[in-house]
């Protein structure tokens, strides 16, 4: 909104001139949401405290978890609002990238608000149930796949609709059949908003792992939407692809924001409402700038995290048909998944697990971005 009211300012008024780069809006993008986080967080953590909308923790999970049984959760409106609002208002409203990646945020988000209101507002013990939640996400990858290939936001001579880069190669991709391409997407967006699911069991943890993949998506974007760093880095050229370094700069600052609330001890939780949304708009970024082979590096500790429990539960499973339940359970690959539960049942401090995660997300994003120069 701000795109389309100031720019055509910058013909009488030099300072308006800002506003036609990226580097600039990107910039204001990450303060607005940050301030608005700081703005909106109170009042929303006051709401869901009045209407006692609180954690339920799991008797299984570690002891020192129960103390936090209660606290505000749903709290990913706060992320979903103050990623939303700075990106329509820095961002070009006619870019199909942006408009593709802030669908992305509020339809899965939307998906994690109403598991969360039947769970926690209604009492539902089971929530949204998992098989409609599950539906509910694979709709939007396959409407997601389906729409790419009917109008690719780049161009085919670019790169073909159903294809994807390959890290570390020059010029290489992977093309797909395109209804392998849409299973794909379907895949690529489904699989990552679980991640971030899973990953959201510690204070603060998917929150600083957000602000991190963020970050290196919002460098990303930019490279690939500029000219001249596409052909120095031999790089393909995205046209407008940069703006999506607006909305990531925007979901940086959000979690950058909401983390001042949810860094240990937690003031609030994220909820499925915050961390659904996440996931499906990095999910979404890396699709849209044929990249889901770099989120697999950049959010590498919450392919892990996703990845530990599918095997924790698939051994346990086959475990238990071949040799029985007591095998099984004396078997088991993790102490308790997802991964960084293991490690707190191992004895780490929830805050040793949270800052060594971080550190972990730190070294997987500067590998991502080393992927711009060695190829």
């Amino acid at each position: 909104m701000l795109y389309h009211l100031l720019t055509p300012l910058g013909k009488h008024f030099l300072f308006f001139n800002l506003f036609n780069y990226l580097s600039f809006r990107a910039a204001g993008a990450v303060v607005t949401a940050l301030l608005l986080a700081f703005l909106v967080g109170p009042a929303i953590i006051r709401r869901l405290r009045a209407r006692k909308i609180g954690q339920v923790i799991r008797a299984e999970g570690p002891a020192s978890h129960q103390g936090k049984r209660g606290t505000p959760t749903m709290g990913g409106l706060i992320i979903v609002l103050a990623t939303a609002v700075p990106t329509l208002l820095w961002a070009p409203l006619d870019n199909r990238f942006i408009l593709v990646a802030v669908f992305a945020t509020l339809w899965m988000g939307a998906i994690g608000f109403l598991d969360d209101y039947l769970k926690i507002v209604r009492g539902s013990s089971r929530g949204l149930v998992a098989k409609w939640k599950l539906v509910g996400q694979l709709a939007f990858g396959l409407l997601l796949g389906l729409a790419l290939l009917r109008w690719p936001v780049v161009p085919p001579e670019t790169i073909p609709a159903s294809a994807t880069t390959v890290p570390f190669l020059k010029f290489v991709v992977v093309v797909f059949t395109p209804w392998l391409y849409v299973v794909f997407v379907t895949l690529v967006s489904g699989f990552f908003s679980n991640a971030v699911n899973l990953t959201d069991g510690l204070d603060g943890l998917a929150t600083g792992l957000t602000a991190i993949a963020a970050a290196a998506f919002a460098a990303f974007a930019y490279v690939f939407g500029r000219t001249d760093m596409t052909q120095y880095l031999n790089l393909f050229y995205f046209p407008s692809a940069g703006e999506l370094a607006v909305f990531c700069a925007a979901l940086m600052g959000a979690a950058l924001g909401f983390l001042w609330f949810n860094a240990h001890p937690a003031q609030v939780f994220m909820g499925d409402t915050g961390s659904l949304a996440i996931g499906g708009a990095l999910g979404t970024v890396s699709i849209l700038l044929k990249a889901e082979f770099l989120l697999v590096i950049v959010g590498g500790v919450f392919v892990a995290e996703g990845a530990s429990v599918l095997l924790q539960t698939g051994t346990y499973r086959w475990h238990k048909r071949t040799r029985g339940r007591e095998y099984a359970d004396a078997h088991r690959v993790f102490r308790m998944a997802p991964l960084h539960h293991h490690f707190e049942k191992l004895g780490w401090a929830e805050p040793t697990v949270v800052m060594r995660f971080y550190i972990l997300g730190v070294f997987c994003a500067l590998v991502a971005l080393a992927t711009l120069k060695l190829r």
